[in-house]
């Protein structure tokens, strides 16, 4: 299995932090961001090469922080140099797969996501289910609802339905950025943006797939904290104790 590392977005709203520093590499506690990700998945040993999908102007930054690793970490440059030039999560992905040839199970990571709970129980959910898998959670709050993709699961936990930033959401069930693509279906990604698929959002390739193929949903054991501004990064800093099960 190879893992993305989504990375390539600006965090305006985090500025003046990361008006020149890249979210992922922000530290929390003792540790960067994409530190504590990385530590876990690497501990189930499943993966055997990490990929960072970066912008032209924080590559630098990734690169410096990848030689510093024993892991075999691979920085990629999209080559967008703004906000308004990003080409999107999901073109992103098919970059990485068209730059590498990648042609395995792929596990794709928001690389500014700081989760409580490790990913292997997710990784092995996966492999029972052999097909490609997200993540979800229980939120009760509609306004959150509209800002996030959200999926309606059956008993068996596969996806009926999923929409990205619903008007009317049909469940409470948010499908944070932590996926799981088969190796059969990373060859669908371009074939998903060629038929319309939003790119913005990396959920926007979940949804149009989950309606021509099987896709299951692991419900998460622990929470997951998503650095978004100012605020909520101090608030992370503050309350963040690492990996607890």
């Amino acid at each position: 299995m190879k893992c993305l590392i989504l990375a390539a977005g600006y965090a305006t709203r985090l500025y003046p932090l990361t008006e020149n520093f890249p979210k992922p590499l922000l530290k929390v506690k003792d540790k960067t961001i994409l530190d504590w990700l990385l530590e876990d998945i690497a501990r189930s040993g499943c993966v055997d090469r990490y990929v960072v999908i970066s912008n032209h102007k924080f590559a630098g930054h990734f690169e410096k922080w990848a030689a510093a690793h024993v892991l075999p970490i691979t920085v990629l440059d999209d080559g967008t140099e703004s906000n308004e030039t990003r080409l999107g999560a999901v073109k992103d992905i098919q970059f990485a797969i068209d730059k590498l040839s990648l042609d395995d199970d792929l596990l794709v990571i928001a690389g500014d996501n700081l989760l409580n709970f490790s990913l292997q129980g997710f990784i092995e959910f996966q492999k029972k289910k052999n097909t490609t898998c997200v993540m979800r959670y229980w939120e009760a709050d509609t306004n959150k609802l509209h800002k996030t993709g959200v999926a309606e699961v059956d008993e068996n936990d596969k996806i009926i339905s999923m929409e990205e930033k619903p008007a009317d959401p049909k469940s409470n069930w948010c499908t944070p950025p932590f996926y799981i693509y088969r190796k059969e279906d990373i060859r669908l990604v371009k074939e998903g943006i060629e038929a319309g698929c939003g790119v913005d959002a990396p959920g926007s390739f979940i949804a149009w797939l989950s309606s021509r193929t099987n896709v299951h949903a692991y419900e998460m054991p622990g929470n997951r904290f998503d650095i978004g501004n100012l605020a909520s990064y101090e608030e992370v800093q503050r309350i963040y104790q690492g990996i607890e099960k």
